[in-house]
């Protein structure tokens, strides 16, 4: 029984084999004659060979040398049809004048035309279904078969391509890749009407209603074009990367004519050669991943983005602020900060139309996220630099001499700190526009996703290293099934943030300690119980003494006026403000006694702080910094003697102004009687900002009450 088995087995080898044989020898007998039998029995074969391979794995690989055999042979048989019936188109191109601009199909060549085209799809369709079938779920990483008609007609072209691109032709230079780039978008532009015309009607007959319809590169005319001569180019680039690899700058001009490219094939002629879902992802895709020159290319540019930074930051004019750069109501940056924002963007448009994640999340951290945080650096240092040089103890410590003193007083000062906090603005605020740029916005959801799927990112960053440069919150376990707050810069953004306030904090020092510095002798004077009515002088004059601290506050004013923004120059003078009020009230209101005229001379004065104020904030903003003292001061300057006024009309007759005016006494009785008779009269006067206690103090200075 095993002979009898082993006999049956070799019988049906053996009527295999035969099978295969009269199979090709049908094939070889009827090529040049009958075309359409030669195709009919080459797809028996072929569909032999296929079934195999299924039938000898279910076998635990039964009969390697028959199954190698028969698909030998159907692959030779398969090259020799290929080459007969390529041989019997090309006699037809000539006869049209292929390659030639502006042919068409004469009317005598129709149906020869149609012919060949079918009789060459129709060999190579049950490939092209297998394909489809074996590779069911298409990602941007597959690329589709050239079919071959377009493969016969490309290679005219391809003959042409390389007589201008390739030996000692002054077409075919390293630096210069957007030639045969071009070149190619030409052969696209002059050539797509004519397989329009020609090509497309004979793809929708044979691949309507099949599997393979909803596939561009077959059904398209346009795309089976470019998916054909792309594999041109991919010879081209592979020639000369070796060449290009080791010189930085054609390998940068390289891959920006590369991606350049790739956008104009995807955008303007729309090309997704698997799918209308699938991203078509370039030839960037096919040099920088299949060939492995991502991370040489990153290095390139990763130098020149440093070596460009470096040459920003060593020109000293870029440390200047620049007042054209914005408007004029806005806070005014470093020239240095505008031309790395403006860097920074040439960086971002370098890798913008990159396909792979990992590789743009690699070039944003390298590079942007790393020049983003030595600029912080450097101006954090210097607002360190200025602290070291103008506080007591760090003078002291580090020896700073007068000379370097008298570059950071005054004006000098605050165009330095003005230098940081500008900066540190203008970058932030930049990195909030990028955050919500389509191309960000995009980067950070994709984060978003891997973060809480646990994707890996392909390369040498982790999860943890990414959600350092980027945003924490990627880290946190607890926010898995939650939508991440923030942005993609938010780390970055969030230090430049930092910096901004920590620099508006020092201004408002640096500010509050000169100004309290020249006051001094102001805080010493006490004229105020002995000026007289005679004495006090017109209401418009102001004391000696406070010349000095008006004259600095206008002086620092006028240049934070047009180095800040409205909204950064009233926050800062809510807080000098604020510090200067405490400073009159404790030094000059409640330590002295005030005559009626000492009063009006003190209010004289504060009006004149105010308006210094007033002139760059406008009306009342000095009003509004100091309220309390405001409060105060309308408290203390009561006359003696109240009034309710009238109005006299044309006829004679009087009427009771609403407005009274209110007499010291009348409202030193009523706020010294209680707590609720204090807050009424208070309220009435409408100086609601003062406490009872505030009030009875003031009071108290007046000399008439203290007598």
């Amino acid at each position: 029984m095993e002979r009898l088995r082993k006999l049956d087995l070799a019988s049906g080898y053996t009527e295999m084999l035969q099978e295969v044989e009269t199979l090709r020898l049908e094939c070889n007998e009827q090529l040049g004659k009958s075309d359409e039998a030669v195709l009919t029995a080459y797809k028996r074969l072929s569909a032999l060979a296929a079934g195999l391979q299924p039938l000898s794995e279910a076998a635990e690989g039964a009969a390697p040398h028959l199954i190698v055999h028969v698909m030998r042979t159907a692959y030779t048989l398969r090259t020799q049809i290929e080459q007969s019936f390529a041989a019997d188109f090309e006699k037809t191109l000539n006869k049209m004048g292929w390659p030639k601009q502006g042919i068409s199909v004469p009317p005598g060549l129709q149906q020869e035309w149609n012919t060949h085209i079918e009789k060459l799809i129709d060999l190579q369709k049950a490939e092209l279904v297998a394909a489809d079938t074996a590779n069911s779920s298409k990602t941007s990483k597959d690329e589709p078969a050239v079919l071959l008609p377009l493969e016969i007609m490309v290679r005219s072209l391809e003959l042409r391509f390389n007589y201008h691109f390739s030996g000692d032709r002054p077409t075919n230079r390293l630096d210069k890749p957007e030639y045969f780039l071009n070149h190619v978008l030409d052969l696209v532009n002059s050539h797509c009407g004519f397989f329009q015309t020609n090509l497309q009607p004979l793809l929708l007959a044979n691949f309507r209603g099949s599997d393979l319809a909803m596939i561009p590169a077959y059904i398209d005319a346009t795309s089976a074009l470019i998916t054909a001569l792309i594999p041109m180019l991919q010879r081209k680039l592979l020639s000369i990367l070796p060449q290009v690899s080791d010189q930085p700058q054609l390998l940068s001009n390289l891959m920006h004519e590369v991606m350049s490219f790739d956008t104009t094939i995807q955008e303007e002629w729309n090309y997704t050669p698997l799918s209308p879902a699938t991203v078509w992802r370039g030839l960037a895709h096919f040099i920088l991943e299949k060939q492995s020159y991502f991370s040489k290319w990153l290095a390139v540019e990763r130098d020149f983005a440093l070596a460009r930074y470096e040459s920003i930051i060593s020109d000293r004019s870029t440390g200047e602020l620049d007042y054209d750069s914005v408007s004029a109501d806005s806070t005014k940056p470093t020239k240095a900060a505008v031309r790395v924002n403006d860097l920074l963007e040439t960086v971002t448009e370098r890798y913008r139309s990159l396909s792979s994640f990992s590789q743009k999340i690699r070039f944003l951290i390298e590079i942007q996220v790393e020049i983003f945080n030595q600029f912080r650096y450097r101006l954090n240092n210097s607002l360190q630099a200025f602290l070291t040089q103008t506080t007591a103890v760090a003078r002291a410590v580090h020896g700073v001499t007068r000379e370097e003193q008298a570059e950071l007083a005054g004006a000098k000062g605050m165009d330095h700190l003005c230098r940081v906090y500008g900066s540190a603005e203008y970058l932030e605020k930049a990195m909030r526009d990028w955050s919500d740029d389509v191309f960000f916005l995009e980067l950070w959801e994709e984060l978003q996703y891997r973060a809480s799927s646990k994707v890996n990112i392909k390369g040498d960053l982790n999860m943890a290293e990414i959600a350092a440069k980027t945003n924490a919150s990627i880290s946190n376990d607890s926010q898995e099934t939650q939508e991440l707050e923030g942005a993609i810069f938010e780390e970055t953004a969030g230090n430049y943030r930092s910096l901004r306030i920590r620099s508006e904090e020092v201004i408002c020092d640096t500010l509050i300690y000169h100004v309290r510095d020249v006051l001094r002798p102001y805080a010493r004077i006490n004229p105020w119980a002995s000026l007289s009515a005679a004495g006090s002088g017109s209401e418009s004059s102001l004391t000696a003494e406070l010349d000095a601290p008006l004259t600095l506050l206008d002086t620092y004013l006028s240049f934070l006026s047009r180095a800040l923004s409205k909204a950064a120059l009233r926050r800062i003078v809510r807080v000098v403000g604020h510090s200067l009020q405490i400073t009159l009230w404790d030094s000059v209101l409640l330590r002295h006694s005030f005559s009626t005229a000492g009063a009006s001379q003190f209010v004289s004065d504060f009006r004149g702080i105010c308006s210094v104020f007033d002139r760059y904030l406008g009306a009342d903003a000095g009003r509004n910094a100091m309220l309390r003292l405001d409060n105060g001061l309308t408290l203390l300057d009561l006359p003696v003697r109240g009034e309710i006024p009238v109005e006299v009309d044309a006829e004679g007759s009087s009427e009771t102004v609403d407005k009274k005016k209110w007499g010291l006494f009348e409202v030193e009785r009523r706020v010294f009687i209680d707590n609720e008779a204090a807050r009424d009269v208070l309220e009435e006067m409408g100086l609601e900002i003062l406490a009872e206690s505030d009030a009875r103090e003031v009071l108290q200075r007046r000399v008439e009450l203290s007598s």
